[in-house]
């Protein structure tokens, strides 16, 4: 059956979010284990145990649910709450959280086998790439770029450019451990090396933008 989108259920009728979230997770499942271009909307409707009717009426085509399914991982480790900035929580703390979150959402095995995908069929497909990268990477930068902004306002740190400062604490969380993990030439760190890495990481961004 074709994958064209079908009349959604009528406005303002309210979704069924338990089938929701069934639709992701089995949209997940099947976009890592197929890839994109082989996943289809009967496919993902039959692993969900719903009609295509039903996943039409949350998604509106495989694009819509592709990008909303990179969105449901980032936010499994880096929900939107994670950002704020209490007036009552020293900075190094935020940091720390988000740290912690973001380095366990980047080494998580459906993370590791999303970035496999895009780097496999990515380069095939620029619009696919592009849904990706929206979904995933640029919201969690946008959002810490918010945030940064935010803390040089409260003159806590002094960052010039909010945006190159997400970039950059992103990056040196990822750091080597987990390009050996894409590559498969090494392992997980475990526990404690792990709040090494990210306890570091969060010292060395301080120290570069503390007034």
């Amino acid at each position: 059956m074709s994958d064209q989108p079908l009349i959604p259920n009528a406005p303002g009728r309210p979704k069924d979010m338990a089938k929701r979230q069934a639709i992701l997770d089995a949209a997940k499942t099947l976009f890592l284990s197929k890839g994109y271009a082989n996943t289809s909307m009967d496919a993902v409707a039959g692993l969900a145990g719903v009609s295509k009717l039903t996943v039409y009426s949350h998604f509106n085509d495989k694009e819509a649910l592709f990008s909303s399914a990179v969105m449901a991982t980032c936010e499994s480790q880096l929900p939107g709450l994670l950002f704020s900035l209490p007036a009552d929580q020293p900075i190094e703390d935020v940091l720390l959280r988000i740290a912690r979150g973001f380095h366990a959402l980047i080494n998580s095995e459906e993370s590791l086998n999303l970035h496999r995908l895009m780097v496999a069929f990515g380069s095939q497909d620029p619009k696919l790439s592009q849904i990706f990268f929206e979904a995933g990477p640029e919201r969690v930068v946008r959002e810490m770029e918010q945030l940064l902004r935010k803390i040089d306002l409260s003159s806590a740190l002094q960052i010039e450019d909010p945006h190159y400062a997400a970039e950059h604490f992103f990056c040196m969380l990822k750091g080597a451990p987990n390009f050996r993990l894409l590559y498969g030439c090494g392992e997980r760190l475990n526990s404690e090396d792990s709040e090494a890495h990210v306890q570091e990481v969060v010292q060395v961004f301080m120290r570069a933008y503390r007034p």
